[in-house]
């Protein structure tokens, strides 16, 4: 009998668990149709866009490409530069582009990121902790400024805005985390926390998911071979290097102690949608056996959870609903 911990969560996925980055390559080669086949052989429900461009851009393809496999399209991950002056037009614009397509084919959210830029992808997972390689006190005024922005964009289009901490940008470490939240506290911005950017960037997720439940909306489930990030930090790799050495590792293989991670959730009153992933490079990992492995030990963590552990809503009210309420991307 299905628990109410098991009925609080739906796992979902995303392309990049597929090799499919940021910058078109042989991964963007791949049949969009054929990935989306693999993710519900995998047992997934849902999945996110990916980068522009992946998937078809004309929501009356896209839509029946989704329904036909009654896949939920939950959101965009949105890598933009938030830290770069001058940025604003092209931010904006992206925001907007991103934000047309999925309010077409009914997502709730768009996750927004700092770019990755070349001076702190290669110090990702080594960012020092006396501030110096990190934004100073007018850039965060400016980020907060545009991200204000950013919610005028996207709610143009009726979509909720969550930030994702993530290795190799400007937002990265916990300290970084806070500065970001500080400066757009003026927003209804939530946190997308990601399991292993946050483990990547020095933090502890579950003490995350603590810290910011007022403002935890959407979550992605990462795990971390510490092996692999030891030495990438030893060697000093860079982000994309770190992900080709097989810093990520399939989900429950890796140093991330997930019920422990269900039970912060759990307190910070979040259920609903969970984007499973693992950054991987093109053609090293088999992507539809790592997802369908991390879906299979996921569904055994949730369902050892205690009914208690799963108070929140059944999957949670509407992005959104409150500024205070922390409402998550649940459907």
């Amino acid at each position: 009998m299905t628990s109410l911990a098991a009925s609080a969560f739906r796992l979902a996925t995303a392309p990049v668990s597929w090799g499919v980055q940021d910058q078109s390559d042989a991964a963007w080669e791949q049949p969009f149709e054929g990935v989306l086949d693999q993710m519900l052989a995998a047992g997934y429900e849902g999945t996110e866009l990916g980068p522009y461009g992946f998937f078809p851009t004309d929501p009356e393809t896209l839509r029946p490409a989704l329904e036909r496999r009654r896949l939920a399209l939950l959101s965009a991950f949105v890598p933009v530069p938030l830290s770069e002056p001058g940025a604003a037009a092209a931010v904006l614009a992206q925001v907007r582009r991103v934000s047309r397509l999925l309010a077409a084919v009914g997502a709730p959210i768009i996750v927004i990121a700092d770019a990755q830029s070349p001076q702190r992808s290669q110090l990702a997972g080594r960012i020092p902790v006396d501030g110096r390689a990190s934004l100073r006190a007018g850039d965060w005024r400016r980020v907060g400024r545009l991200c204000v922005e950013v919610e005028r964009a996207a709610a143009e289009f009726g979509l909720g805005v969550v930030f994702h901490p993530h290795a190799g940008t400007y937002v990265e470490t916990p300290a970084e985390t806070e500065q970001l939240f500080e400066a757009v506290s003026a927003t209804r911005i939530g946190l997308c926390l990601d399991t292993g950017h946050c483990v990547y960037g020095g933090g502890d997720p579950a003490e995350e998911a603590r810290k910011y439940s007022s403002l935890l909306r959407y979550v992605h489930v990462k795990d971390i071979n510490p092996q692999a990030l030891a030495r990438a930090r030893k060697q000093e790799l860079d982000f994309p290097g770190a992900v080709a050495a097989g810093v990520f590792t399939p989900v429950g293989q890796g140093c991330i102690y997930f019920p422990e991670f269900f039970e912060s959730l759990a307190e910070a009153g979040y259920a609903g949608w969970l984007v499973v992933e693992q950054d991987v490079k093109f053609g090293q990992e088999d992507a539809q056996a790592n997802m369908a492995a991390s879906h299979a030990y996921l569904t055994e963590v949730i369902a050892a959870l205690e009914p208690p552990l799963a108070a929140g809503p059944a999957l949670g009210p509407s992005l959104g609903a409150s500024p205070n309420a922390a409402p998550n991307a649940a459907s």
